[in-house]
């Protein structure tokens, strides 16, 4: 098969789908892998290191037009559509519950796409959206607290406090990847911490596991509402798999914040857990509504693409070559998992969450796998 690897264009996203170590897994297994000229420089692999591994270092469209397989990392941008054709499978995240356009031109376009963050093992992890979560988690305490700072418009608080000084209170919505390591690391750095999530286990589990100065709620609207009104940082970590994530934080809840207060919404990619989010860039993170500074970067991992590429191949690949040894069809009837990450198949929208998001028909996999390989 021949792999695309495509450079990312996506606004300061600096991360590549593969590193060198994965192409030479490909190329070791028959594969023509073609990397786009430039794609690994964001994340400190030259052309030079791929070449060596066994890639083709080749234009963008070739990488495209070439290859059976694009894997990238982010959704294809407006500019990347007319790519998009019958014969082509897409491999990445896709979040097409939040974004509507483009679900519409990939159905129309009749790609195969198939999202990293619905492919979903037996237990219910999310394999392929786990290490990007953790990236992404960790990244919201240190992002918070640097907002938090008087001279980037917060409150002016540190996020540990000092010894006599009370520190930071952190509200955590989601008690998930994205969640807990969000609160991991703000223990770490001394705030207080306060997670909500409906899942009492996961609440029980979290009490056991974390330490410091951490307490758990229930989360409802009216909690939901005290919690940020009382907090100097909101991580907005709520997660539905494969749909639009819901609005815990009103327009309301967030006019009461208190002034300089900031909120890190993790969840932006699937449009967001509060009512005042909007995607931003990294050229320009953040705005002000009421006085609570907002960050809302669709691609923070990408802020940290040497460690995020790492994270993200290693946990890919195994699909890659799947996808790759045995094509397609063979793959996805052969491993649910990677089944449930198909989201467009055929000009059909496969996963039900995107169909229902839009109100538009959802076609089950199943039949056209079996139509297409009868």
């Amino acid at each position: 098969m021949i792999v695309g690897i495509p450079k990312e264009i996506k606004d300061n996203e600096y991360r590549v789908s593969i590193t060198p170590t994965g192409v030479n897994q490909l190329v070791d297994a028959g594969h023509t892998v073609l990397v786009e000229t430039g794609a690994g420089d964001g994340s400190r692999f030259p052309d030079e290191q791929f070449a060596k591994a066994g890639a083709k270092i080749v234009s963008a469209d070739a990488a495209w037009t070439q290859a059976n397989l694009v894997v990238k990392v982010k959704e294809p941008l407006p500019a990347e559509y007319p790519y998009l054709r019958p014969d082509l499978v897409l491999f990445t995240y896709l979040h097409l519950a939040a974004d509507e356009r483009l679900t519409r031109v990939m159905v129309e376009s009749g790609v195969t796409g198939i999202a990293y963050e619905t492919v979903e093992l037996p237990n219910g992890t999310l394999p392929l959206l786990t290490p990007m979560s953790e990236v992404a988690g960790r990244m919201s305490i240190q992002i918070g607290a640097h907002y938090l700072e008087r001279h980037e418009g917060g409150r002016g608080k540190l996020l540990g406090g000092i010894p006599g000084v009370r520190p930071a209170n952190v509200i955590v919505l989601g008690g998930g990847v994205v969640g807990t390591h969000a609160a991991q690391i703000a223990l770490g750095m001394g705030a207080h911490v306060t997670l909500m999530d409906i899942n009492l286990d996961r609440l029980r589990t979290l009490n056991e596991t974390l330490h410091g100065n951490f307490t758990t709620w229930f989360s409802n609207p009216i909690d939901v509402g005290r919690g940020v009104r009382r907090a100097d940082l909101v991580i907005g970590a709520v997660l539905v798999k494969g749909a639009k994530a819901p609005q815990l934080v009103t327009r309301e809840m967030v006019a009461r914040m208190k002034p300089g207060s900031v909120i890190v919404d993790v969840a932006v990619d699937q449009g967001g857990c509060i009512a005042t989010t909007r995607p931003t860039t990294h050229s320009n993170p953040t705005f002000m509504v009421d006085g609570v500074l907002h960050y809302c970067v669709a691609n923070m991992p990408g802020a940290v693409p040497r460690t995020s590429t790492y994270g993200l191949s290693n946990a890919t690949l195994p699909y890659v070559l799947k996808l790759a040894n045995q094509g397609f069809a063979e793959a996805v009837a052969n491993d649910r998992a990677l089944a449930l990450g198909v989201n467009i198949y055929n000009g059909k929208i496969i996963y039900q969450a995107v169909a229902e998001a839009f109100n538009l028909p959802y076609n089950p996999l199943d039949f056209h796998i079996h139509s297409a390989t009868r």
